[in-house]
């Protein structure tokens, strides 16, 4: 996936079709861009119950500790073999990530443009499949959050 996505669709949607057992977003508004390091809503697999929450996107990246920064996380995980992942692979931290649309950066000249992606014109919701994490420590480039968090990603 791309580093923006967009929800255009409605918090019952998101509920009609993945049927989540706890809501955890106090039915807030799901839709709008999602960047990384911004909450985003996710269907979680929590303790074996399918949850709506929100997450923020970008799960902890393999160097973050050893480098003195706040970690910027990593929005798509590629190399699902790298030991890194693998903790987080299992069924327990599994989850949806709905869209709409995502866009995909065209490197056009002088600027870089978006190119918009959906399902087809009507753009109905869809899902990246995911996983998904608690962790402490230090995030984003003005470290706002150094506590617990949960993190998402897709791949």
């Amino acid at each position: 996936m791309c580093n923006l996505y967009r929800n255009g669709s409605t918090h019952e949607n998101i509920r009609r079709l993945f049927k989540p057992t706890a809501d955890l977003t106090n039915r807030a508004d799901p839709t709008g861009e999602f960047y990384p390091d911004r909450p985003a809503p996710v269907v979680r697999n929590n303790n074996g119950e399918r949850e709506l929450a929100f997450a923020t996107w970008g799960m902890p990246s393999p160097v973050f500790a050893t480098k003195g920064k706040p970690d910027t996380g990593v929005t798509n995980i590629r190399n699902t073999s790298s030991p890194h992942w693998r903790r987080w692979l299992k069924p327990e931290n599994r989850c949806l990530v709905p869209w709409t649309e995502f866009c995909e950066w065209e490197n056009t000249k002088p600027k870089k443009t978006k190119r918009w992606f959906a399902v087809d014109a009507d753009k109905p919701l869809a899902a990246f499949a995911g996983i998904w994490t608690t962790w402490e420590g230090e995030r984003g480039p003005q470290k706002i959050r150094g506590r617990a968090h949960t993190s998402c990603t897709d791949f």
